[in-house]
C-alpha cells in the first residue's frame, strides 16, 4: 500500500494523538535505546527522545521516512520491514503505535521483535483488536456486493487480534505478556467517511474500476456514520533473560 505522508500528517493527526496515553506504559528513560516500529511521519519517536532515551524509528514507507526525517532531523529514521529487522539484542525496548494489525505475519513480526530485544527489553504495543471498524467493514462489503463482487471480505487487508490469540503470539517467542487490554475507542472522521476509506482502505476498493468509486463511496456513506468504531488493543510484554527467539 502506497501512504501520502503529507495527507497523512495534515488530516490524521488523531492517530499519533491517542497513542501519547501508549507512552505511559513504555516509560521511557533516559540512556536507554528503544525502537519506534511503524513510526509514520515521527511524532511520537520525537516524544520519546524528549525523555533522554536514544530512539531509532522504522517503517515500511519511504514517503513516511522522508516527512519523519524532516519533522526531526536530528533523530535516526530507516525504511524497515517489521519482519525482517537486522536488529540482535540492541535495544532496551520496543514502541509500536496503530501499526502491527497491518502485519498478518503476526509469527515472523513477533520473533523479528525479541531478536532486536536485548534480555530483559520490553515491548509496548497498540493495535487494531477483534471487532475493530466492524461497521465501517460492513459498510464496505455491502457496496462492494451491490457492485457485483464476490467474497469482498478478501479484500480486508488487516489482522485483527484478541488478547489470548496475539499473547499466545509474542508467548511463543519469548514475550511473555504482563499486561494486555481490549477496549473500544469511537474516533470521530474530522475529514470525513470518504476520506478515510481513500486513506486507509484503498485495498477495499481494488477490484473496482475508477468509474465504480463514486457509486462506490455513495453506497458505503449510507451505511456508515461520522465515527469509526476503533476498537485497540494494548499489550505490554518483557524478553526473558534466558530467552533464545
Amino acid at each position: 500500500m502506497a501512504w501520502n505522508a503529507e495527507q497523512y500528517q495534515a488530516g490524521y493527526s488523531f492517530v499519533w494523538q491517542y497513542g501519547r496515553d501508549l507512552l505511559g506504559l513504555l516509560a521511557p528513560r533516559t540512556g536507554e535505546r528503544i525502537l519506534d516500529i511503524g513510526c509514520g511521519t515521527g511524532q511520537l519517536t520525537a516524544e520519546i527522545a524528549a525523555s533522554g532515551a536514544e530512539v531509532t524509528g522504522i517503517d515500511s514507507s519511504p514517503a513516511m521516512i522522508e516527512q519523519a526525517r524532516r519533522n526531526a532531523p536530528a533523530l535516526r529514521f530507516e525504511v524497515r520491514d517489521v519482519c525482517h529487522m537486522p536488529y540482535q539484542a540492541e535495544f532496551d525496548a520496543i514502541f509500536s503505535n496503530a501499526v502491527l494489525h497491518w502485519v498478518p505475519q503476526a509469527d515472523d513480526a513477533a520473533a523479528s521483535m525479541a531478536r532486536a530485544l536485548k534480555p530483559g527489553g520490553r515491548v509496548a504495543i497498540e493495535m487494531g483488536g477483534r471487532g475493530n471498524v466492524r461497521e465501517l467493514l460492513a459498510a464496505s462489503d455491502r457496496a462492494l456486493r451491490e457492485l457485483g463482487v464476490p467474497d469482498p471480505e478478501r479484500y480486508h487487508p488487516w489482522f485483527y487480534p484478541g488478547i489470548a490469540e496475539y499473547a499466545a503470539i509474542l508467548e511463543r517467542h519469548g514475550l511473555e505478556v504482563t499486561f494486555a487490554t481490549l477496549f473500544d475507542r469511537p474516533t470521530p472522521l474530522p475529514n470525513g467517511l470518504r476520506a478515510w476509506y481513500e486513506m486507509f482502505g484503498q485495498t477495499l476498493v481494488e477490484p473496482l474500476s475508477p468509474a465504480q468509486l463514486p457509486e462506490y463511496y455513495r453506497l458505503v456513506e449510507q451505511s456508515a456514520g461520522p465515527t469509526a468504531d476503533y476498537r485497540r488493543l494494548r499489550i505490554v510484554a518483557t524478553r526473558g533473560a534466558g530467552c533464545r527467539p
